[in-house]
């Protein structure tokens, strides 16, 4: 079949590329816009607590909001406000009110909002926005504090801002153009490696052109399937789309691109050997796309909705990418013929390549200390992923100097940790009835009892009298592990228990959401993990006709995540002193180490089994494989590697730990994992490896016939006895 494709596509390469070209400009042009969401069911469905509550919030104070921003005034000499101070307190509040910000309906503050010290007082900014991360409510934060030295003239008092609105312009200003220098950063770094691989400046910018193409045709075709079947997805899903696009597309041109060199050393014509590559690496670029597409697609199981929303939309961008490979990729080389190498002259004669071949040789000679040490250094790596911390507050991994950051340290010394974003319980009548006050009184200081809550208010009542809501200050950051535990834990059993007969209690607020999406995480990894392994031994079987070879590779894939995952641990945790890492790092590491990574097996043990199919015995095959591989697989690991790495120039930690996660994690599993364990524990485990697939046994001589035994071509186009 890929014989077939591939001759189709050499052999009638302008039409390929017409085909190619019209379809994504009529995408581009018809396609619906993807639509953007912040709304919180996008991340967990209804049946979360912290869910009904916003439903609860909605319904009996429909009027009620929180603060986008707020205004820490404090003396510049630091020391407790003056009467004269809370005066002019009030009278700048008033000033900022009056300034009439675009997106802010009111500045209020109160004679309550000083703290006990009395070295601080706050004021509340009400954005007329629901999305506090706009543009416009970035420019209404900084026109307030372009005015704050003229509102605060003649006073001993400085102010600054925090709070969600002022932390989001922050984080965008010390980003500055964090993604558009990862991008330039990206490209420059795979023309260069491209260009010093083949020493050719047109398969250095070609690649780029091509992934361009294909990622018009991605999003197009995501646009518009989640316009006809109601598929969710999401703007936001742009960026990883470029990274995995770069990433995969890259690597599945150079298992092209090597192989079809390699046939052009043979003295193959150039489009017999472009035919012959495609042949012969199809079903491996198609088998690798397959476990990529569903991994990604077990993520529709999961939970969180931006997960789910994530998920059919990678795997619709790594389909584009695998028919890409297969019809847009040799077509454009079959215009370019052996021109495509120009200027240099290296894909006349293979080269020495000595540790390439050296490395083949030592796996042969000593499979079983190779495979030893590569799994041992594997597994002390995979230690570290013990003490793995996740970690919710994305404010933590922004810059200690932005003013929202060093705002927010300062208020939380004088009043409690939480007093920025106080947790919220609601007490609703089971039958519409009004509730008793002095019941409400006593549900008060229960609430007000439990270990870590700081202060608790008065019940609000709605109009109805049905609802009461208690705002809980937390003695810890709302975001923090300590306030997530309390939240899920003594806070929600305390208000569920002590609710007054006739009524249900619920707890909500920022905390209750991280709690929430802590436990669909935990529930995520449970499910999801298993289901993508699963599915990927499947396809690792039907490619390899085996039943012992995926289980092998899938435990060494386990085992390079947990490495990955440890590694990153240990940097960030121990020797950076991080509290913890992104709480969504494991799924990162799931699907852009496990998923993508797998790639490199596939490659591997597909060379294997040609190698085997040619008569050789399991020592030979190895040493053949790793030394024919080793090129492929090592540059587009780097490749891979340097793309992700790239993230660690950010200045948001989160960011950094992505990007060490995923460019270490590609490392270990293309130079330890396939290179090395995978070849050996192959070698070792010789015809068993392939069980039931006896042909692999002892492979007859060519030519040779005889009862019980017929002829069929396997996927590279060889004939093999059966």
């Amino acid at each position: 079949m890929f014989g077939r494709i591939g001759r189709f596509s050499v052999n009638r390469p302008w039409l390929i590329v017409a085909l190619w070209v019209i379809a994504a400009v009529g995408l581009a042009i018809l396609a619906p816009p993807l639509k953007s969401s912040t709304d919180q069911a996008d991340f967990l469905p209804s049946h979360y607590e912290s869910v009904r509550v916003s439903k609860i919030q909605e319904q009996a104070f429909p009027q009620q909001e929180s603060a986008a921003a707020i205004l820490v005034y404090q003396r510049s000499d630091g020391n407790k406000l003056s009467e004269a101070d809370k005066a002019a307190v009030i009278k700048a509040t008033k000033g900022f009110q009056g300034e009439q910000y675009k997106t802010f309906k009111a500045v209020v503050t109160t004679p309550e909002a000083v703290s006990k010290d009395g070295k601080m007082a706050l004021a509340n900014i009400y954005s007329t926005k629901k999305d506090l991360y706009d543009e416009d409510t970035q420019q209404s934060i900084k026109d307030l504090r372009a005015d704050r030295d003229k509102l605060l003239k003649d006073t001993s008092l400085k102010v600054d801002v925090t709070g969600p609105a002022a932390s989001g312009l922050d984080a965008t200003e010390s980003e500055g153009d964090t993604d558009a220098m990862i991008m330039m950063a990206t490209l420059v770094l795979i023309i260069v490696l491209l260009g010093a691989i083949f020493r050719s400046p047109l398969i250095a910018f070609m690649p780029v052109l091509m992934i361009l193409v294909m990622f018009i045709m991605a999003q197009g075709l995501i646009a518009t399937a989640s316009d006809w079947f109601g598929l969710e997805a999401d703007s936001g899903v742009s960026a990883i789309l470029i990274v995995v696009l770069f990433g995969v597309g890259t690597d599945y041109m150079l298992f092209l691109l090597f192989r079809y060199r390699e046939h052009l050393r043979q003295g193959q014509e150039a489009k017999e050997a472009l035919v012959n590559a495609v042949s012969r690496v199809g079903e491996t670029i198609a088998s690798a796309a397959g476990a990529v597409i569903v991994a990604f697609l077990a993520l529709t199981l999961s939970t969180m909705g931006s997960m789910r929303a994530m998920g059919p939309s990678l795997a619709i961008s790594v389909a584009v990418t695998l028919v890409a490979a297969l019809t847009l990729v040799p077509a454009v080389f079959s215009l370019l013929g052996t021109k495509a190498f120009w200027p240099s002259k290296a894909w006349q004669q293979a080269p020495r390549n000595r540790l390439a071949n050296g490395t083949g040789s030592l796996v042969s000679r000593r499979p079983g200390l190779i495979a030893t040490v590569s799994a041992c250094v594997l597994a002390a790596l995979a230690v570290g992923a013990l003490g793995f911390k996740a970690e919710f507050d994305t404010d933590s991994s922004l810059p200690k100097d932005l003013e929202s950051v060093q705002a927010m340290a300062e208020l939380q010394k004088s009043f409690s940790a939480g007093e920025s974003d106080p947790s919220l319980v609601y007490v609703q009548s089971d039958g519409g009835g009004k509730l008793d006050p002095a019941a409400l009184t006593g549900f008060r200081q229960k609430l007000a009892g439990v270990e870590g809550v700081g202060e608790v208010s008065p019940a609000g009542l709605n109009p109805k009298g049905d609802v009461a809501q208690f705002s809980v200050v937390l003695k810890h950051r709302p975001a923090s592990e300590k306030a997530i535990e309390l939240v899920s834990g003594d806070l929600r059993d305390t208000a569920h228990s002590s609710a007054p007969d006739g009524t249900k209690a619920l707890v909500g607020g920022t905390t209750a959401v991280l709690a929430d999406i802590e436990d669909a995480v935990n529930h995520d990894y449970r499910l999801v993990f298993p289901v993508a392994g699963l599915a990927i031994m499947v396809i690792l079987g039907l490619l390899l006709r085996s039943v012992v070879a995926p289980l092998y590779l899938m435990l060494a894939v386990g085992l390079g995540f947990a490495a990955t995952l440890g590694s990153t641990v240990w940097l960030f945790q121990d020797v950076r002193g991080e509290n913890g890492l992104l709480f969504m790092l494991p799924i990162v590491v799931y699907l852009f180490v496990v998923a993508i990574g797998t790639d490199y097996n596939i490659l591997m043990v597909a060379r294997l089994r040609e190698e085997v199919r040619k008569g050789k015995s399991p020592a030979e095959a190895a040493r053949l494989a790793v030394a024919q591989s080793a090129p492929t697989i090592g540059s587009a690991a780097i490749i891979l590697a340097g793309t992700f790495g790239v993230l660690m120039l950010a200045s948001n930690t989160m960011l950094q730990q992505m990007g060490f996660a995923v460019a270490f994690g590609i490392l270990l599993t293309a130079f330890i994992m396939a290179l090395l364990l995978v070849p050996t524990v192959t070698a070792m485990l010789g015809s068993k490896a392939w069980w039931p697939n006896h042909r692999h046994d002892s492979p007859a001589a060519p030519g040779a016939s005889g009862p019980g035994r017929t002829e069929e071509p396997d996927a590279a186009g060889e004939t093999v006895r059966v």
